[in-house]
């Protein structure tokens, strides 16, 4: 069987652990999905409390999650 979100995992990149630059706004981290194709910008989910800088200079690692918020698709920040 086929999973409605299976053809979605290869524009959205769900699983995958990419590197990005964050930027906040209205008080939420988000950034470009690295992926042109993607309909979806990036938010962060989870993990910000790894963070130091709020938002960080360097760009982060962070896995996209199968979370949709406000339009953006999830992502977690990995160990910094």
């Amino acid at each position: 069987m086929t999973s409605i979100r299976d053809p979605f995992d290869d524009v959205l990149w769900i699983g995958e652990t990419v590197a990005v630059t964050l930027e906040e706004r209205n008080g939420t981290l988000v950034a470009d999905h690295p992926n042109e194709s993607s309909p979806l910008d990036l938010v962060v989910v989870d993990g910000a409390e790894r963070l130091e800088d709020r938002p960080p200079v360097e760009p982060v690692e962070v896995e996209i999650v199968a979370t949709v918020v406000d339009g953006r698709i999830g992502a977690r920040v990995l160990e910094q």
